[in-house]
């Protein structure tokens, strides 16, 4: 049975239909539509065939004034085909092989695009980043640390990059590695990495959230490295310079509530004084992969709950009336401005419902108005 002739429901095993995958694909692809935007569509509207009939008039409401480019159903099926044609899987967010841990964190990719075995993203895992310009030891260490927390039944995430990337991958290809990418999920990048991703695509696991067909760009790699972080327990930095992009991917791990870890290195060298400052400023140093093995199971038993799966649509939220959000749009909007506000704070100096406000700044998220902050913030966006 085709896409077309699917219903909406969910299977038995709490997975989307067919239909509702493409729905969902579609809503992500419209525009000004990212994830975080996306799952509040879907708490308010149950599913995303509803979510996408809603859009223009949340659009209009918000004060777009020129339609919202919506993803056709056609140019979403194209988008199944290839991957399909690719042996790709589609993994929706609270769904059956959706990695336990990502799907936790406020900016979660509301689909996944998995070649390999997707089965090895249920696992336990531990990101491991670093340097593209690592030394011999560093690469040598970064081997060996990821073959331990293999052993010891940890998946290991990286993303493919050259130097500490690529030896973690290799450590791990018999115990079970996954590279999270910053193009499509058929691209791979760095081209010289060709073997690499022919073997995790035969033993691991190669996913992404963006595009198939997409090549890598500079401002890919720091929202592929919230999913780096969010995938993991912990992530281990190793040989990270003063401004190293795997800083970023520790900074979104502690927002997300994840470990730091970090091996210390000589001074003089440069490429680890990111790393070291990390240290000084509260990681747990690191010396083998046997300190955070330890850590690890001492986490056990806190808060990180990874067997409880987030749900993603459902009942469709309780409706507000539409007199109260008529009622807060003109007090949000003198409340806002193009610096962060905190969204309760909003919701305290308006003195307006909570619902009704959240109403407002989903139609001004769908208009293009207004961006969603780390934090629980929102901004207005300059025309």
């Amino acid at each position: 049975m085709g896409l077309a002739a699917q219903t909406t429901a969910p299977d038995t095993a709490g997975n989307p239909s067919d239909a509702e995958t493409l729905a969902r694909l579609r809503l992500i692809r419209s525009e000004n539509v990212g994830p975080v935007t996306f799952a509040r569509l879907l708490e308010r509207y149950g599913n995303a065939r509803v979510a996408l009939e809603a859009l223009p008039g949340l659009a209009g409401k918000g004060g777009r004034a020129k339609p919202l480019r919506i993803c056709s159903r056609a140019e979403a099926e194209a988008e199944i085909a290839e991957l399909h044609a690719l042996g790709a899987r589609i993994i929706c967010k609270g769904t059956v092989g959706y990695p336990p841990l990502l799907g936790h964190i406020d900016d979660a990719p509301p689909v996944i695009f998995v070649r390999g075995h997707p089965g090895l993203l249920s696992k336990k895992a531990v990101a491991l980043v670093g340097s593209r310009n690592a030394s011999v030891n560093g690469r040598r260490f970064a081997r060996q640390m990821a073959m331990r927390l293999g052993q010891a039944g940890y998946l290991v995430v990286s993303g493919m990059a050259r130097g500490i990337d690529t030896a973690a991958h290799v450590g791990a290809l018999e115990t079970g590695t996954a590279a999270v990418m910053g193009g499509g999920v058929d691209v791979c990048y760095p081209r010289e990495n060709q073997d690499l991703y022919d073997d995790l695509i035969r033993v691991g696991a190669v996913c992404t959230e963006v595009r198939v067909g997409t090549q890598p760009q500079a401002r890919h790699f720091p929202r592929r490295n919230r999913i780096i972080s969010g995938m993991a327990r912990a992530i281990v930095v190793l040989e990270a310079g003063a401004r190293s992009g795997s800083l970023i991917t520790a900074r979104m791990a502690l927002e997300q509530g994840r470990e730091v870890f970090a091996v210390p290195g000589a001074p003089q060298d440069s490429r680890v004084k990111g790393s070291n400052a990390l240290i000084r400023d509260g990681a747990v140093l690191t010396e083998d992969a046997d300190d955070v093995i330890r850590v690890l199971a001492e986490m056990d038993a806190r808060v990180l709950n990874e067997d409880r799966t987030p749900s993603f649509g459902g009942a469709e939220a309780a409706p507000v009336p539409a007199g109260d959000v008529d009622a807060a749009r003109g007090p949000v909007m003198q409340a806002l401005g193009f610096g962060p506000t905190d969204i309760d704070e909003i919701i305290r100096e308006t003195a307006c419902a909570a619902a009704a406000v959240h109403v407002v700044l989903l139609e001004l998220e769908v208009a293009g108005g207004l961006e969603r902050q780390a934090g629980n913030r929102v901004a207005l966006i300059a025309s």
